[in-house]
């Protein structure tokens, strides 16, 4: 799969579109994944997934092809997601009302429904800060080992580590707030 990537990526550097539509195509499904955690929209996780390939043909330059083309793919997309929190915060203020959503009841559940998890997750999370969003989504969404979290940031390792520290005080204190701590205690 990587010589395949590398071979695209050297037809793309010479003009062949082509290339550049397999590239797409084959990187789809994992970056629509990932983008999802950052919108629930579909219409903006399209205009999200479009932006991440279009800055990615506009640097592929920039690809030097030390590590898997997939991780440098990744690395963008989570950037155009917080670059997406970011706007969106500052879009708008509005705050989603946790009690809109059953956590407590979903947590009980043997197995929750993954759609109304998915979804009261998403809405927990965002309440945080982007940056408290992204390191929290990155470690325990994805599952992502701290290194990789500071790869695909560009954040320093202890970076990352205190962000994720911070972040988890944050959600903590939210999670008091609206009487949901106990819920994920255990």
């Amino acid at each position: 799969m990587d010589a395949i990537d590398l071979a695209d990526v050297q037809g793309s550097l010479r003009g062949d579109g082509g290339a550049f539509a397999r590239i797409v195509e084959r990187h789809q499904p994992r970056i629509a994944a990932k983008m999802w955690r950052f919108t629930r929209d579909r219409d903006v996780l399209e205009e999200l997934m479009q932006e991440v390939f279009v800055e990615a043909y506009v640097n592929l330059r920039n690809f030097k092809g030390a590590g898997p083309f997939s991780h440098w793919l990744a690395a963008i997309a989570t950037r155009v997601g917080y670059r997406f929190w970011k706007h969106q915060k500052r879009q708008a203020s509005r705050t989603i009302n946790l009690q809109d959503w059953d956590i407590p009841a979903l947590a009980r559940q043997e197995r929750p429904d993954p759609r109304q998890a998915g979804e009261a997750i998403h809405a927990l999370l965002g309440q945080l800060p982007p940056r408290d969003r992204l390191v929290l989504t990155l470690m325990y969404l994805d599952d992502l080992p701290l290194a990789k979290v500071s790869e695909q940031t560009g954040w320093s390792l202890t970076m990352v580590k205190v962000q994720a520290y911070r972040a988890r005080k944050k959600l903590r204190a939210l999670l008091e707030k609206n009487g949901l701590a106990d819920v994920f205690d255990d």
